[in-house]
């Protein structure tokens, strides 16, 4: 048990009982969403979760603990603390030692899952590499953590915001396996098409769950990038998000805005863009997702041989 470890009751109980577990970060709750739907939507995501026979364990750092699964005060105090750290792999000492208030990004969920021994994770979608990267050098630590952390990661890919052709070059240069779900195409968040296709495309939670731990058991470290698209009834036109995104991106550029502001603000202003339809679009993929990602912790639970973390 690692001392900087919290669980919680129903996730102390999952693991004695060895049932599937399903990490979940909680920037989404802090900076991904306006309040209450951060926060309605974190509480029915992870009943999602629970209705497909796993345990959701949302993660966040809380009076100098990882608190792996939180209760609904907890999550109310994250959904409406204006104060909380959004806390990737750098942040975790500081904002640990200090106990100041964190939410977990990708990259951070990752390193605190596998800490937790939680094999799979659900999120919205993972960082990458922004535009204007051979200038600025931001690339998210995401993608740098998925090379190195063997945590399966169920996204809707990644926003329309970054430079999505670099980032799967990154992800490729750095062995990351980038799998698609019920398509070849990559999708890109708010759209099922991004323009690039997946490394490779399995459908079902059973091959997802052998073609992971297949790797794993060759000693390939690192994560799984599971690309789950949006719905189609809840997808927005490729084109209407492109050109909004231009403009939104646009607007941050002209204002200054950098650095961990940067997504926030362009989610924000995307979601005024579109008169809050990105919002909705934003909620439904994240539930998709947890509909797949607790299918794939349980066959990965269920399969024989399965590599332990």
């Amino acid at each position: 048990m690692h001392q900087f470890l919290m669980f919680s009751p129903e996730v102390a109980a999952a693991r004695s009982a060895g049932k599937p577990v399903v990490a979940l970060e909680s920037t989404i709750i802090s900076h991904g969403m306006p309040y209450p739907q951060n926060v309605t939507t974190a509480k029915e995501v992870e009943q999602i979760i629970r209705d497909a026979g796993a345990v959701p364990a949302t993660i966040a750092i809380i009076e100098g603990k990882i608190c792996i699964g939180l209760s609904e005060e907890q999550l109310e105090l994250l959904g409406n603390s204006p104060d909380a750290m959004k806390v990737s792999r750098r942040d975790l000492p500081f904002v640990l030692s200090t106990r100041k208030l964190g939410a977990t990004t990708v990259a951070a969920t990752m390193i605190c899952a596998a800490l937790a021994g939680i094999r799979v994770f659900v999120t919205g979608g993972i960082g990458g590499v922004h535009r204007g990267a051979e200038t600025s050098f931001d690339i998210s630590a995401d993608l740098q953590e998925l090379a190195q952390t063997s945590v399966a990661v169920v996204c809707a890919g990644v926003k329309s915001i970054l430079d999505i052709g670099l980032t799967l070059e990154y992800l490729e240069t750095h062995g990351v396996p980038v799998i698609s779900v019920g398509q070849p195409g990559f999708p890109a968040f708010f759209t099922r098409d991004s323009g690039y296709k997946a490394d490779f495309q399995l459908d079902t939670a059973l091959e997802q769950a052998a073609f992971i731990n297949t790797k794993w058991q060759l000693g390939l470290r690192g994560g799984v990038v599971v690309s789950n698209p949006v719905p189609e009834m809840f997808a927005m036109p490729k084109a209407e998000i492109d050109d909004i995104t231009e403009q939104a991106l646009d607007e941050a550029d002209k204002g200054g805005v950098t650095g961990k502001a940067v997504t926030p603000f362009l989610l924000n202003r995307i979601k005024q863009l579109t008169e809050g339809r990105s919002l909705m679009t934003n909620i439904a993929l994240v539930k998709h997702n947890a509909l797949v990602g607790a299918k794939l912790a349980a066959a990965m639970h269920d399969l024989p041989g399965m590599q332990p973390i």
